[in-house]
């Protein structure tokens, strides 16, 4: 029941800004934690980006100062703007939420893609 929909990668050039989307379904999109996840090829997969059904934000050391996460919850989305794109930057994107327990199940969005190349 519980779907993730992203949508805003592409290929962009160093130091150019994309704005990543994920609408939410099949949950009270306000009482989960959201989050933003990459995977870049022959690597693990790494947090990102965290907000807390709070709006408390965590970000990777990696990305701070040039990314940006924010909800809208009238309109069940997760945003995660990015700026001054490195190549580096370049991975699979996934929406991912779960509801602030310890056990609680995650969900995952279908991934995705961010280029960065000249």
């Amino acid at each position: 029941q519980v779907q993730l929909v992203e949508s805003g990668g592409g290929l962009v050039q160093p130091g150019g800004s994309l704005r990543l989307s994920c609408v939410g379904s099949g949950f009270i999109f306000s009482n989960y934690n959201l989050g933003w996840y990459r995977q870049a090829s022959g690597k693990q997969r790494e947090l990102v980006a965290l907000i807390t059904s709070g709006g408390v934000t965590v970000y990777a050391d990696s990305v701070k100062g040039r990314f940006t996460i924010s909800r809208d919850n009238a309109k069940n989305t997760v945003y995660l703007q990015m700026n001054s794109l490195k190549p580096e930057d370049t991975a699979v994107y996934y929406c991912n939420t779960k509801r602030p327990t310890i056990l609680s199940t995650e969900y995952w969005g279908q991934g995705t893609q961010v280029t960065v190349s000249s």
